[in-house]
């Protein structure tokens, strides 16, 4: 089977309704984004982004993959796929897809604020002011913060490296590291972008833009897909 190699981004999510920040001019619930997504920020007041997150959570349970979701789970029938998401909810699992590489770590888990190597999964708690990893500092949320180190970036770079199809869906391009994965594709590899603006990405014969939102845009190249390799 062809590997087919997704990137995900907040567009994907906002169909089920999460809200993003760049929506918003760089606000999130009203908050600055590095009031709540920064080790500053945390530094500076860890119980509102003990809080900010709580919500963040509990909005990621309640709610539901879309077609986007489901579309990538299904095209696993006819491909090897690996979805490298941006995303910390955990939508696309819950949709089928069975490979999933979580950039910027996962709203369902806490870890340590001395050792990022201790991690906790949460099972839908909240995280409250007191609670304590093993070496007893307090737990903050398992995601990578602005300023901060993403370690499943070489990872997801060596996934990259093996696509036979890349897709790119729901991201402007502008996060980085996670932009710069587009630069190990193979330069034969068809790559397809869905997005109803044009993200940043450097022109080559082998991209399709596909101006649409993701759950109708993916459809359309699911379609295409299996049509051209099956």
């Amino acid at each position: 089977m062809l590997n087919l190699v997704v990137l995900s981004g907040a567009g994907i999510s906002a169909e089920s309704g999460l809200k993003t920040f760049r929506d918003a001019g760089g606000l999130w619930e009203g908050h600055d984004v590095m009031q709540v997504a920064s080790p500053e920020g945390w530094a500076a007041n860890p119980k509102l982004v003990l809080e900010f997150y709580n919500q963040r959570r509990r909005a990621a349970l309640e709610a539901m993959p879309n077609l986007g979701h489901t579309v990538l789970a299904q095209l696993e029938e006819d491909f090897e796929v690996t979805v490298i998401t941006q995303n910390v909810d955990e939508l696309h699992e819950r949709a089928g897809s069975s490979k999933v590489v979580h950039l910027h770590g996962k709203l369902s888990e806490a870890r340590s604020s001395v050792d990022e190597s201790l991690i906790y999964p949460l099972e839908g708690k909240d995280i409250q002011w007191g609670d304590l990893c093993d070496k007893g500092s307090q737990l903050r949320p398992n995601i990578v913060w602005f300023g901060e180190m993403v370690p499943m970036i070489e990872v997801a770079a060596r996934i990259t490296e093996k696509a036979d199809i890349f897709i790119v869906v729901g991201t402007s391009m502008a996060v980085y590291p996670a932009a710069s994965l587009i630069d190990f594709v193979r330069h034969d590899v068809p790559v397809y972008v869905v997005d109803p603006s044009t993200p940043m990405i450097r022109h080559n014969p082998n991209i399709t833009f596909i101006r649409d939102k993701a759950t109708t845009g993916l459809k359309t190249v699911a379609q295409e897909l299996r049509e051209k390799f099956h």
